[in-house]
């Protein structure tokens, strides 16, 4: 099928939000204070949709949020990954103004940027010594290349060769988006010296990784957060994973080694499940790290641990807390640990004491994530499902808004109120949902429902702006919206969370019909004639299910859905996890594979179904979407195919993301309205 013609309405308007509003607003991440904690520097990314190009900046804010100035000002251009000079006067970042991702420093009080050292690979995630001798950044390499600039010689042979064979003696063969061509991402010492307000390079980069067959940080989605510096700026801790299991392991594990180089040492050993996110307390005394307890399961409950420098001993902190670290600092005085939690569909911010394990709530609003401590003061992005990220700061008393950069945006896009209630579920566990009402909703007039699935199925609806699958852009097109944690969710507890392994279409159906069915008894505005399902990742393996078991749906929507267990197993890049959700693997343990194969359904399919797949989708093939549509197109029930060459997992691109919404709600639109 082709796309549909784009109308874009008038946004400088009073109007209902949607997906225009979506991609044009700005994105803001990578927060970094400033060592005396007065200012903040953040990236800002920007989309042009008439060149159909992003921008994105860097931009300071004071710690009161009086001042807000732009750092660095290409157009069409990326710099990210700021990191601050001991002294605070200069930020390093990476750009690609010079063709590739490089290394470049600006004054913090303006002027113009300068490429600080011309390698000949793309670098990324910087971060500073505390002592200003070394930038860490991390590059790909091969094992066996003696420099960098082997490196890039062999990449020039390989573009160059006719040939664009791969021959792999293992698995993984790809990972998420990517194929792996042999390269692991390693981390760099870069040394410097400084001469008054300027710095220098003073040696040749060190690959503090050689020779180790791993990448830090972890593709595909590790950042900075997965290694960091000692406070002496003699060792750097990080995150990886080795062995020749990856592909049916999560036994991450946390490495130390000297910033001279030589040989890593393991600190995570005796656990065999994931450790990750190394962080040195100011005093240098300790490391917090998060960890996991049960190997092949991504997610178990991440447990804040302790491992003491001088002695080796590890302790764990917060076992007796029932809910999962996703992010952690120190606080100045080494006392206190702050993390943020998912907790009843918010992410929260908490502290945790560094003696007893005492954990104390202290932001329970919204979604909260990016946090930093500057100074006695905690930095933080907060968004919730009616508006994007901004900068916030806390320190012991009201939360403070720093910037306000998308206001005048949705000052002028109505949105949708966000309502939750309770409801008994599977087994009558209590069960947790968002209800939207359309955009200039009426009292006495019903409207058409769209109930919204998350994937995971590990995953949860929280307070949270979405970029991909965004609540309000349904609202705004005329639908009540409901949004339900179905058993299985985060947020709500590890039994609840663990409680569907082994029982995917059991429970968390469950909790959809009965999650739909009380909305309808209890909100009359909702019409039950008119009825959709729309779900990616596992909430697209659901819809499928759905089709199966179910015909009270007037149309479907399935974004990178699963079809067939058995053939999903062979061809997705991490076979852990179907190990741990259907119990073992296929060859051996059938009988959950065979249970819940939607595809085993396709007798009893007959509502009408729009699919979505991406060819870059290494977790859940594209050859899954397309047998989904083969089997609606054989069976004679109307269907429609959206396929991209050009997107994973996720769809990303502005124009693919209008796209993707206006094909959506045209099919909404066909069906039900």
């Amino acid at each position: 099928m082709t796309n549909p013609a784009s109308s874009i309405p008038d946004l400088s308007r009073p109007h209902a939000f949607n997906v225009h509003d979506l991609v044009r607003l700005e994105r803001l991440a990578d927060l970094q204070p400033s060592p005396d904690g007065q200012w903040i520097v953040f990236t800002r990314r920007t989309w042009d949709p008439e060149a159909n190009k992003t921008t994105t900046n860097l931009w300071l804010v004071s710690k009161d949020g009086a001042t807000l100035r732009q750092l660095t000002s290409a157009q069409y251009l990326s710099n990210t990954s700021p990191t601050w000079s001991p002294d605070g006067r200069t930020v390093a970042f990476v750009s690609n103004r010079s063709g590739s991702q490089q290394i470049w420093i600006i004054p913090r009080d303006g002027g113009e940027a300068r490429q600080l050292i011309k390698l000949p690979v793309a670098v990324d995630h910087l971060r500073w010594s505390p002592t200003g001798a070394h930038l860490a950044f991390s590059a790909e390499v091969y094992l066996d290349a003696p420099d960098l600039e082997a490196t890039a010689k062999r990449d020039k042979e390989k573009a160059d060769n006719p040939v664009q064979a791969m021959k792999f003696d293992q698995l993984p063969v790809r990972h998420w988006d990517a194929w792996f061509e042999g390269k692991r991402r390693h981390i760099f010492g870069l040394p410097l010296e400084q001469h008054g307000d300027s710095w220098e390079v003073a040696g040749q980069p060190l690959d503090l990784m050689a020779g180790v067959d791993a990448d830090s940080p972890t593709r595909p989605s590790g950042g900075i957060e997965e290694y960091a510096w000692s406070p002496d700026g003699k060792e750097i801790a990080y995150t990886a994973q080795l062995g020749d299991d990856l592909a049916w392991s999560t036994d991450q594990n946390i490495y130390l080694v000297s910033v001279t180089g030589g040989p890593e040492r393991c600190i995570t050993q005796d656990n065999k499940a994931t450790d990750r996110q190394p962080v040195y307390s100011p005093d240098g005394r300790s490391i917090a790290y998060l960890a996991q307890a049960r190997l092949g399961f991504e997610s178990d409950r991440l447990r804040l641990k302790l491992y003491e420098r001088q002695t080796g001993k590890t302790r764990t902190l917060t076992e007796a807390w029932d809910r999962s670290a996703s992010s952690l600092a120190w606080s100045a005085d080494s006392q206190t640990l702050l993390v943020t939690a998912e907790e009843a569909a918010r992410q929260k911010i908490f502290a945790v004491d560094a003696a007893s394990g005492r954990v104390r709530e202290l932001i329970s609003e919204h979604y909260n994530s990016g946090l930093a401590v500057a100074g006695k003061s905690l930095v933080f992005c907060q968004d919730s499902l009616l508006g994007p990220a901004e900068i916030w700061r806390a320190d012991g008393s009201r939360p403070v808004q720093l910037t306000h950069i998308n206001e005048p945006r949705l000052k002028l896009a109505r949105m949708s109120q966000p309502e939750e209630f309770y409801f008994p579920g599977a087994q009558g566990d209590q069960v947790q949902a968002w209800i939207l009402k359309p955009v200039g909703w009426r009292k006495g007039k019903c409207y058409p429902v769209a109930l919204i699935i998350h994937g995971g199925p590990q995953g949860a609806w929280t307070d949270h702006f979405h970029y991909r699958w965004n609540l309000q852009a349904f609202a705004g097109a005329g639908y009540g919206v409901i949004a339900i944690n179905f058993h299985g969710s985060t947020g709500f507890g590890q039994a609840f969370t663990d409680s569907i392994t082994g029982d995917w279409g059991g429970k968390p159906f469950k909790d959809l019909m009965k999650g739909l069915d009380y909305a309808l008894a209890h909100y009359p505005w909702l019409d039950p004639e008119r009825l959709a399902a729309l779900g990616a990742s596992y909430g697209g393996w659901m819809i499928n299910w759905i089709n199966g078991h179910t015909s009270r749906f007037q149309c479907l929507v399935n974004h990178d859905g699963g079809f067939d267990e058995f053939a999903n197993y062979f061809t997705t890049d991490e076979l852990w996890f179907p190990e741990w959700e259907f119990k073992g693997v296929p060859w051996e343990h059938p009988a959950l594979y065979e249970r819940f194969s939607p595809n085993r359904y396709v007798a009893h399919w007959q509502t009408p179904t729009l699919v979505i797949h991406g060819a870059k989708d290494y977790r859940v093939v594209d050859t899954e979407g397309i047998a989904t549509f083969a089997a609606l197109q054989r069976k004679g029930i109307p269907s429609q195919l959206l396929y991209f060459p050009d997107e994973n997992h996720w769809v990303l691109k502005p124009r693919n993301s209008i796209a993707w919404y206006e094909t959506v709600l045209a099919w909404l639109e066909r069906w039900l309205k």
